[in-house]
């Protein structure tokens, strides 16, 4: 209840109103029935806008990091992920990556919808980079239809490291559904793993028209941390 009404009456309206986002493709996501929806990941604001846009409850992983935060600040930050319908989980590797998944695996079998950010994180610069492979898992032994989904100039609106956005349009584009039905039984393969990967990030790319760069962007984050040091 919570999640509808800050959707549909105290925060959707105010944002569609300041932020006039345009959206193309919204029929390519099934009216009902467990979907996932693969994005690129520019900023924040890309898992409340993309939400507040589709029709049906969208639920994403989001780090823990921000559901753990102490204060006031952190229990507004928490409030809110819970009311964007967003869901904790541990990006630290081994059995939090599984309970991850199974997290995932759990709204999918609900017949829910489920967005994933291939990438695992935002983009340093606007550029796309190279999926992760445990969205395919997740793909693959859930056995669902994959939409692609190019956010359009969130960074823009909303740069990483700033608190608040700047008044400006963002776009949505909406692909065709994806189907991998003929990996059926193949998820422990990690060759099909990175083919049905790198088949999503060229869709999203063809979508977004970003530049793609064949690295992880927590690489190329790393990389720059350590330069700044």
């Amino acid at each position: 209840m919570f999640y509808w009404l800050m959707k549909y009456v105290v925060v959707g309206p105010l944002l569609r109103g300041i932020f006039r986002p345009w959206v193309v493709g919204l029929e390519n996501i099934p009216a009902e029935g467990a979907v996932i929806l693969a994005s690129n990941h520019l900023s924040f604001i890309d898992s409340i806008f993309l939400p507040l846009e589709v029709d049906r409850h969208v639920s994403f992983l989001a780090k823990s990091d921000y559901f753990t935060r102490r204060g006031i600040k952190g229990w507004a930050t928490k409030a809110f992920m819970n009311a964007t319908g967003q869901l904790p989980i541990d990006r630290s590797g081994g059995k939090a990556s599984e309970a991850s998944l199974n997290t995932g695996l759990a709204v999918l079998a609900r017949g829910e919808i489920l967005g994933i950010y291939p990438e695992g994180t935002r983009s340093p610069d606007g550029k796309l980079y190279r999926g992760r492979t445990g969205v395919a898992r997740m793909i693959l032994e859930a056995g669902v239809p994959v939409v692609p989904v190019a956010m359009v100039d969130t960074a823009k609106i909303m740069p990483i490291g700033t608190r608040l956005p700047k008044i400006g349009r963002i776009g949505i584009i909406v692909g065709k559904p994806l189907d991998f039905s003929r990996f059926d039984g193949m998820e422990g393969d990690r060759f099909i793993l990175r083919s049905v990967t790198d088949e999503i990030m060229y869709e999203l790319q063809r979508l977004g028209a970003q530049e793609y760069v064949d690295v992880y962007a927590t690489t190329v984050k790393e990389k720059r941390a350590t330069l700044s040091q």
